[in-house]
């Protein structure tokens, strides 16, 4: 199973993608940045990481590619397994493996996991459309260190030739001339970059008026629909703080099919709420004694998922 794929897809949205018994994937913001020695400016990004001890399942990865293959959360929890025992072995061996548009993960000699992104592709759509942009150094007082030695070295030239038949008249001709073809150099200059500066802002207004106007469309039409309420009956318990937890599902259709599946089995499943990645968490049952529950999901772990965990309320 190809799941880079997935996980270039959650980088956009989440800032945290988490594989299943191998790691996680962190997306930080970064601002614009300038490139002193190539005068290059960057637009604000998100650069990528690695961290290996981040490898608990959150269900955020799964539930993604299940949503996208319609097949079941278990059955793919496990293809997920087994793809990160194979980059496990890979690694081992001393090889790399490579993930298209994220980066490039090896082994160093101390076998610690080591991690350099691809850096092609930028992962902050509020920077959708942007790319480097080269500009020129704006060079000032160009015109008066050329024309000052050029005054001197023609004044010195006249007085040391005081015999001379030439008048001054032609020599300060000369000089206007020189000096009128290096204004309008210099003035040529300053407009092209007022004009490059000018197409650079117009460019950033653009992209930002197509950025709202993709926003809207994608979440309001011009006329409104108006959808009819739903009464959705949810059970949560707020009086007991630690909770077994049978997963964490991104549609909360699929919460509320998995509690009714456990409830068919005799557990006293309930609905905990959304948690910090957007997912509706279900729990086989809460306990208010920390003892209890943690005999109830040993007990589930042995004969129910060995994936479940439990989860305290402060």
């Amino acid at each position: 199973m190809q799941i880079d794929t997935y996980i270039e897809r959650l980088l956009y949205r989440c800032g945290c993608v988490i594989v299943p018994e191998f790691g996680a994937f962190l997306a930080h913001e970064k601002p614009a940045e300038i490139n002193k020695e190539t005068h290059t400016l960057s637009p604000p990004s998100k650069s990528i990481s690695f961290n290996a001890q981040l490898c608990k399942n959150d269900g955020l990865l799964v539930a993604e590619i299940a949503k996208d293959t319609k097949r079941t959360y278990e059955a793919l929890l496990q293809e997920v397994k087994k793809v990160s025992e194979a980059w496990k072995i890979q690694l081992e061996k001393g090889e790399s493996v490579i993930l298209s548009g994220i980066g490039r993960l090896w082994c160093n000699e101390a076998q610690k996991i080591q991690f350099q992104p691809e850096n092609t592709i930028n992962y902050l759509t509020a920077s959708f459309g942007l790319s480097p942009f080269a500009v020129s150094p704006i060079q000032r007082e160009v015109l008066n260190e050329v024309i000052q030695p050029l005054e001197e070295e023609i004044l010195q030239t006249l007085t040391s030739q005081k015999r001379n038949t030439f008048s001054l008249r032609p020599w300060l001709k000369y000089a206007a001339a020189v000096g009128l073809m290096i204004s309008i150099g210099a003035a040529s200059y300053r407009t092209y970059s007022e004009i490059q500066l000018r197409q650079f802002t117009a460019q950033q207004n653009a992209q930002e008026k197509v950025s709202r106007l993709i926003q809207e469309a994608t979440f309001f039409d011009s006329n409104p629909l108006e959808l009819p309420s739903l009464n959705i009956e949810i059970i949560k318990k707020q009086a007991r703080k630690h909770h077994v937890i049978a997963g964490a599902f991104r549609v909360e259709k699929n919460a509320e099919k998995r509690i009714r599946q456990l409830k068919n089995k005799g557990y006293n499943a309930l609905y905990l709420g959304i948690n910090r990645y957007g997912l509706h968490q279900v729990a086989y049952d809460s306990f208010e004694n920390p003892k209890e529950a943690l005999i109830f999901l040993r007990k589930v772990q042995a004969t129910e998922s060995a994936d479940a965990w439990m989860l305290s309320e402060k």
